[in-house]
C-alpha cells in the first residue's frame, strides 16, 4: 500500500501517512521508507523476530549486517556501548545526512540488525518523512529503525517509491517521499579500533570525512567488521554489467556497427552509434553528484529494456566519483 508523504501533500496528510508507518514498524511490520540516499526496508531495531522478516523478504544473508536509523545521537547511544569522540566528531559534522558510523554494540539490543556482530552501523537519517517517522516510533518505544535498501538482496537499490513497489508488491506499506536526493547509500565510517576507517564511498567525500574525524580514513583489512553494501557483488541489475575505459568501450561499439545485438550503454563521453538497431542509449551526466543522483534509477530503466548486456563508461578518477564508482565495480561483480 503506498502513502503518499510528499511535500507536495497537505501537512494532516503527510502526518496520518507517517503516523500510520509508526504503528505499522511498532507492531512489528514492515515499512518502506524514504531517506535521501536510497528507499529503506524498515523494521523495529529492538525487536530481533521484526528483524528477521527484513532478511525473509530481501532473501539477504542473516550474517550481512544491516544499518540502523535513528532520530538523533540520544536514540544512537540506546544501541552503542560506547560512543567514541570519534563518532561524536563525525555525527555532529554530518548528522543528520549520508553517514552511517560503525561503533560497538550495546549487549542485548540489535543483535539480529549487527548480523550477530559485537559492532552495529547507525545512521541518522536528512528526509524530512524518515525523521518525521523515526521521531514517531520513537515516541512509540521504538528507539531506531533498521533498514537496508529496499530491494532483493543484491540488485539495484531503489530512488523512488514505485521501485519498491515493483520490489515487494502492494502487500508493502510504502512512504512516498520522492525521488531520493542522494542516489547512492551513506558512507561507512568505522569508529571501533581508535582510528576511522572508510568501509563504503559514498557522496561524502574522503577529504570532507577526515576533516571532520581529524586524522586521516585507512581503508579496510582483514579486522574490519562486515557492513551493509560491502560485498563484492551487489546493486546488479538482471542484465550483466561490463564497466569499460571511454577509449574501450568506443572501440567495442564502433566494432558492433551494423549489428542488431540487443544492448544497453551507459556513458558520459562515448556517444551512441546510430547503426546499432539493437542499442538503446542513455547519456551519464557530467557531475558527480548528478550521477549519483539518477545512477540507480538509469540502470533499471535500462534493464527494463530486457537487454542481455549493459555496457558502462568508468566515471572520472577525481575523488568526487568514488561512490559512483564503487557503485558500479560491485554491480558489474555480479
Amino acid at each position: 500500500m503506498l502513502l503518499d508523504a510528499r511535500d507536495s501533500q497537505d501537512a494532516s496528510a503527510v502526518a496520518r501517512a507517517v503516523g500510520e508507518a509508526a504503528r505499522t514498524l511498532a507492531a512489528g511490520e514492515l515499512v518502506g521508507l524514504p531517506t535521501e540516499t536510497v528507499y529503506g526496508l524498515g523494521a523495529r531495531a529492538d525487536d530481533d523476530a521484526a528483524v528477521a522478516k527484513i532478511f525473509a523478504a530481501k532473501g539477504r544473508p542473516a550474517d550481512h549486517p544491516l544499518i540502523v536509523h535513528v532520530p538523533d545521537v540520544g536514540a544512537a547511544q540506546v544501541f552503542a556501548a560506547d560512543w567514541p569522540a570519534l563518532a561524536q566528531r563525525l555525527a555532529a559534522r554530518f548528522w543528520p545526512g549520508p553517514l552511517t558510523l560503525i561503533v560497538p554494540r550495546a549487549p542485548g539490543v540489535g543483535g539480529a540488525a549487527a548480523g550477530g556482530q559485537d559492532s552495529i552501523g547507525l545512521r541518522c537519517p536528512a528526509h524530512p518523512v524518515a525523521q518525521a517517522l523515526l521521531r514517531e516510533v520513537k515516541a512509540l518505544g521504538v528507539p531506531g529503525v533498521a533498514a537496508p535498501s529496499a530491494n532483493r538482496f543484491g540488485r539495484i537499490s531503489p530512488t523512488r517509491a514505485a521501485h519498491v513497489v515493483e520490489e515487494f508488491g502492494d502487500a508493502l506499506l510504502v512512504l512516498d517521499g520522492g525521488d531520493c536526493e542522494v542516489g547512492i547509500e551513506s558512507s561507512i565510517v568505522d569508529c571501533t579500533r581508535g582510528h576511522p576507517v572508510l568501509l563504503r564511498p559514498g557522496m561524502l567525500s574522503r577529504a570532507q570525512l577526515e576533516a571532520a574525524a581529524g586524522e586521516p580514513l585507512a581503508d579496510p583489512d582483514a579486522a574490519a567488521p562486515r557492513a551493509s553494501g560491502t560485498l563484492e557483488a551487489h546493486y546488479a541489475p538482471r542484465a550483466k554489467l561490463r564497466l569499460m575505459a571511454g577509449p574501450m568501450l568506443n572501440t567495442a561499439l564502433q566494432m558492433l556497427e551494423g549489428s542488431t545485438l540487443k544492448l544497453a550503454v551507459y556513458s558520459r563521453t562515448v556517444p551512441a552509434p546510430k547503426a546499432v538497431r539493437g542499442l538503446r542509449h542513455r547519456r551519464m551526466p557530467d557531475q558527480a553528484a548528478q550521477a549519483a543522483h539518477e545512477l540507480f534509477s538509469a540502470l533499471r530503466e535500462l534493464d527494463a529494456e530486457d537487454v542481455p548486456l549493459i555496457w558502462v563508461e568508468e566515471p572520472p578518477a577525481d575523488p568526487a566519483w568514488d561512490g559512483v564508482r564503487d557503485r558500479l565495480q560491485r554491480a558489474a561483480a555480479a
